[in-house]
């Protein structure tokens, strides 16, 4: 339906201040040196995340012994940090990423992720692209503000970053530190605050409920969030922070209580990474009767090197909301939700 004439033009303007915002990025990229890159997106392994779920294919040949089965990305992460071992300093890619199960006004199993990574950088330097780039695109696409839940959100003034400890604390009042090996404590504490637990909940599960109930919604209300230093439990790709170990360099932006970008500082141990790698997987078999297969070439380039880098992944549709006050993806989307 979505190519009749009638809807086609309710999506134009939003589909207009997308292609502008597509342009504004890559020419943000591109002043800055960045090599704009492209990678396959049949993977062997698609993601290392316990909650994210991958559409399998099967690879066939002349040969069959050979065939074997491949996954559609949920990332280009993997194979762009296999070219920054190769020598590539600085790199962006806008890739269309694929993902099961996923349908809301903010989700769509097939959409479009902006991903950089830097050299020589840290999740700081990448706190600072997210800034810059926010900014850049506003002034491009003649905007003040982003927009969306019906809150406004101004990327020039100061912004707030904030650690996930000191939001459980601001916004929730409760000690996450003193609870991160505990999940009985960590539960009682979160029940006395009112919110739902039950039997059988995971630390992960009640991290996630206290996130989606208590802070999510209030972040990015009237300036852009960043939200770092998440436990280490909870950053499978980041690097441990080396002035307190239990937390790992990750953060995320939000923007109107949506959340825009997932980013690291890049873990660079292959021994470490597997172990997490291992750890990720026997979860997912836990909980939903699956696992992927290790990508071998992935780790064999983080033994021959990777260099300290900052990376992130940012979700271009969901920018695009922001930046119409759309206020569903499938009006940014050129040919709606699959």
């Amino acid at each position: 339906m979505w190519w009749k004439q009638h809807i086609f033009e309710q999506k134009r303007p939003y589909l207009e201040a997308r292609m502008r915002l597509t342009k504004a990025i890559r020419a943000f990229f591109d002043a800055q040196g960045f090599w704009e890159v492209e990678t396959p997106i049949l993977q062997v392994c698609p993601v290392m995340d316990t909650h994210i779920h991958a559409f399998q294919t099967d690879l066939k040949g002349v040969d069959l012994k050979k065939e074997r089965e491949l996954y559609l990305h949920t990332s280009p992460e993997f194979a762009m940090k296999k070219l920054m071992v190769a020598g590539l300093p600085k790199i962006y890619q806008m890739a269309h990423v694929f993902r099961n199960g996923e349908g809301s006004r903010l989700h769509s199993p097939e959409f479009t992720l902006l991903e950089w990574y830097r050299a020589d950088s840290g999740y700081e330097d990448i706190m600072d692209d997210c800034q810059d780039l926010l900014r850049y695109v506003a002034e491009d696409l003649k905007i003040k503000t982003y927009r969306g839940g019906g809150k406004s959100c101004d990327p020039f003034k100061d912004w707030q970053r904030i650690s996930v400890a000191e939001a459980f604390d601001q916004y929730a009042g409760i000690d996450l530190a003193a609870h991160l090996e505990n999940t009985a404590a960590f539960s009682a504490a979160i029940a006395a605050k009112g919110i739902r637990v039950a039997e059988g909940d995971r630390w992960d599960d009640l991290f996630f409920r206290v996130m989606a109930e208590k802070i999510e919604p209030f972040l990015g209300a009237e300036v852009p969030c960043i939200l770092r230093d998440y436990p280490v439990s909870m950053a499978s790709l980041s690097r441990r922070k080396p002035s307190d170990p239990r937390f790992a360099e990750r953060f995320e932006m939000y923007v109107c209580g949506v959340e825009l970008c997932n980013a690291f500082g890049e873990l660079t141990d292959a021994a470490e990474q597997r172990k997490r790698f291992k750890e990720e997987m026997d979860i997912k078999q836990e909980l939903y009767g699956e696992r992927y297969p290790v990508d071998e070439d992935f780790l064999n380039a983080l033994e021959h090197g990777l260099p300290e880098s900052g990376g992130n992944a940012l979700g271009v549709d969901r920018l695009a909301m922001l930046a119409t006050g759309a206020e569903d993806i499938e009006k940014v989307l050129w040919a709606g939700k699959p």
